[in-house]
């Protein structure tokens, strides 16, 4: 008899251990978050994240070897979050010209990075390269999603390089980076401009008939 009930307890206590662990993870990225929006990424270090999330710094190794590690999953969260927004934006039937869909992708991303300024503070090259790859990494797959769009929709030539979205993804990740250097809250000018670069620059690859447009 005690022995069943040794062995029934043993899952239950597992599981409340398991998910002790995803409320302290989730409070570490949500600590880690608040930090990089409100004091800039140099303040956000393993301790002050911890002090934040309160877990003691010996805790959060637990779960974190190092910062870089906290920076890389807080991104990862960030992305998937990012590609739902942009997926629902490019899968709208409304969605005609090229430049309704550059707008698809860039406003629903400027907001985001907008309403979350840690997302500037990792995003953008420079921190580590482990994060310039998940960067990286987000944009090939943004750029073959728009590339589908695209010729889906006949809105540029069937034989469109995917190499030319590719390029025109890494141009506006860069000027994304100029905007936000510019100004904290990202500056809407520079993103403007993006628009029209970005736009200008695939409406070489327009359908016939649809230049005029674009």
């Amino acid at each position: 008899m005690f022995e069943k009930e040794s062995a029934g307890q043993a899952p239950a206590h597992t599981a409340r251990v398991q998910r002790r662990g995803v409320r302290r993870r989730q409070a570490i990225l949500d600590a880690a978050e608040a930090l990089l929006a409100e004091h800039g990424y140099q303040a956000a270090t393993l301790k002050a994240i911890g002090q934040r999330a309160g877990i003691p710094t010996a805790s959060v190794y637990h779960y974190f070897s190092d910062r870089h590690q906290v920076e890389a999953e807080l991104l990862r969260r960030q992305a998937r979050e990012l590609d739902v927004l942009i997926g629902a934006a490019l899968d709208d039937p409304e969605l005609r010209t090229l430049r309704a869909a550059v707008d698809a992708v860039i406003d629903p991303a400027f907001a985001y990075f907008r309403q979350h300024p840690s997302c500037a503070e990792l995003w953008f090259p420079g921190r580590q390269e482990a994060l310039d790859e998940l960067v990286r990494t987000f944009d090939r797959a943004q750029a073959e999603r728009l590339w589908r769009a695209l010729t889906e929709r006949n809105l540029v030539t069937a034989d469109t390089p995917r190499l030319a979205v590719q390029l025109a993804f890494e141009v506006a990740n860069r000027l994304f980076g100029t905007a936000f250097r510019r100004s904290p809250a990202g500056d809407g000018a520079t993103i403007a401009e993006t628009k029209r670069l970005v736009t200008a620059y695939l409406q070489t690859y327009a359908a016939p008939g649809l230049k005029q447009h674009a």
